[in-house]
């Protein structure tokens, strides 16, 4: 049999095809969705920010979108309801009214009495908080079929977390600032300024880790004169905070020998270690703590993780220190809420975008299908739980948000 007779035939259509005439492919446009938003009033112990802020509001409102502002919910970032009001939004004076919303905004995870008022199909944007949550809130979640996302883990089209790095900046700023304030006589500090004058040299601040809230509280001690160590076991992340700062700086890899020498002369120790899972690593033992000098301080951003110094311990911003081993330690975890308008509209302006590109496409629901960065912080979707890392912790079955949504139409 001859190779010619081998061949398989095959239909001219298909062999053909690409030389017949093709049909016009039209862009169907998604119709444009006008938003139900809804802004609660926090009712988390110090929690002072707010979700959106009056020009936001405006913004959305602009768009042709629908906010309910709780009354009072802007109060403690000095934004009064009347500011709201002037921009378009709708005043309720009861959770229930703000609740009947499609969307709910929050800066603190809503309470077990909060989830009460939610519906199927809602959607609930607001920080997940790990160290705080309970098996409970996620069987209560589930039981009312909403779509969660957490805040920290939505991330950009750079591939990183947007309001992570936002309060990430914000703390490591205020956390130098706060340092500063606690050295001095008033506070119950030496009386010592952080900055050097002439004739008298400058403190020596330590920075436990390498990351952006380390980055922020080195440009501020530097921007007040302060003498700067900074340590971190990864080498790329010493060498990337150095060409951000743009000068040489003291930095070392995690070694006990050299920490302990820098901790027994610093008059400030910054802890900014964050672990990607689980609690963070602790890096400076008690026995270290006890050699520092009397009325030297220490801030623990870390302490939102566990904390990465042994004496440690959770404060609030009504008690936000404690004197152990006579060095003064500041352990606030929503550091973020002293300083609650600039944080506030931090997140506002992060949120923004994320909601006009929701109402262009739909909805937000919608906006799951072409956006990858929004779909990473979805944990909760129809009453299926999507975060793996949380079945594993609480023993609750999981499902991959993929499979649960497989069509946009």
């Amino acid at each position: 049999m001859s190779d010619k007779d081998k061949r398989i035939p095959i239909p001219k259509i298909f062999s053909e095809s690409q030389f017949q005439t093709q049909p016009e492919m039209l862009l169907v446009q998604s119709k444009n969705s006008k938003l139900y938003i809804g802004i609660p009033k926090e009712v988390t112990l110090q929690e002072n920010r707010v979700a959106l802020v009056p020009s936001s509001v405006a913004t959305l409102i602009g768009h042709g979108h629908r906010i309910v502002m709780e009354s009072g919910a802007g109060e403690k970032s000095n934004f009064s309801d009347h500011d709201y009001s002037e921009m378009g939004a709708e005043i309720a004076y009861s959770s229930e009214q703000v609740y009947k919303a499609s969307i709910i905004i929050k800066v603190a995870p809503p309470t077990l009495e909060e989830i009460d008022y939610m519906h199927p199909n809602q959607i609930l944007i607001s920080p997940l908080q790990l160290p705080i949550i309970s098996a409970d809130y996620i069987h209560k979640l589930k039981q009312k079929r909403v779509i969660a996302l957490a805040m920290e883990y939505i991330k950009d089209e750079f591939d990183t977390f947007p309001i992570v790095r936002i309060m990430s900046e914000l703390a490591g700023i205020s956390a130098m600032l706060t340092a500063a304030e606690l050295m001095s006589n008033t506070s119950g500090g030496k009386g010592v300024l952080l900055g050097g004058i002439s004739g008298v040299p400058s403190a020596k601040v330590v920075i436990l880790g390498a990351g952006i809230v380390a980055e922020y509280a080195t440009r501020t001690a530097l921007g007040l004169g302060a003498e700067v160590r900074i340590f971190d076991n990864n080498i790329f992340k010493l060498k990337r905070l150095q060409n951000q700062v743009g000068r040489p700086l003291y930095t070392s890899a995690l070694n006990s020998v050299y920490l302990e020498r820098e901790l027994v002369t610093a008059e400030v120790v910054i802890g900014a270690v964050h672990s990607e899972l689980g609690r963070a690593p602790v890096i400076v033992s008690e026995e270290m703590v006890a050699k520092m000098k009397n009325g030297s301080v220490i801030v623990d951003i870390s302490i939102d993780q566990g904390g990465c110094i042994a004496t440690s311990e959770v404060t609030s911003l009504d008690k936000p220190t404690f004197i152990k081993h006579g060095v003064i330690h500041y352990c606030v975890p929503n550091i973020a809420s002293r300083v609650s308008r600039t944080a506030s509209i931090a997140v506002s302006n992060i949120l923004t975008p994320i909601l006009l590109n929701a109402g262009s496409t739909g909805s937000i629901e919608h906006l799951f299908f072409s956006n990858i960065g929004l779909r990473h912080g979805v944990y909760m979707y129809k009453g299926c739980l999507t975060n793996e890392y949380l079945g594993q912790r609480f023993q609750i079955k999981s499902t991959d948000l993929a499979l649960l949504i497989t069509s946009n139409l």
